[in-house]
């Protein structure tokens, strides 16, 4: 898989464009601004870094994701479990867990997860 790691500014623009594409680039802008406080000129900086990862594409004006938001949050949860948790599930999902609760309803769709990924 490619790094397509995004930065949290780049996430947030990227759930924009996820949220409502094909979205026509000044309706994006308009949105950057109402959500996230950037002017056209920081909206189009960072869709064209996008574009040039290849995340984004911005074709006759209308902007689309090239890579969807589930592949994304994979590969980040995958890196962070990798690189901050020497690729130890447990001890991330320790660490996720320490100090919170989750109610019935999560431990039970955690554990249908988890025994759904089972090695057989």
């Amino acid at each position: 898989m490619n790094d397509i790691s995004l930065t949290n500014a780049e996430y947030r623009f990227a759930s924009i464009v996820w949220d409502n594409e094909p979205i026509a680039s000044p309706e994006l802008c308009k949105l950057c601004e109402q959500q996230l406080g950037w002017k056209r000129t920081t909206t189009y900086t960072v869709l064209k870094r996008l574009c040039d990862r290849g995340v984004m594409q911005n074709q006759a004006t209308i902007v689309t994701a090239l890579v969807p938001r589930d592949q994304v949050q994979q590969y980040t949860s995958r890196s962070i479990v990798e690189n901050r948790f020497n690729d130890n599930l447990p001890q991330f999902i320790a660490t996720f867990l320490q100090g919170r609760q989750i109610s019935a309803s999560e431990a039970e769709q955690i554990k249908s997860l988890i025994d759904s990924h089972k090695e057989r």
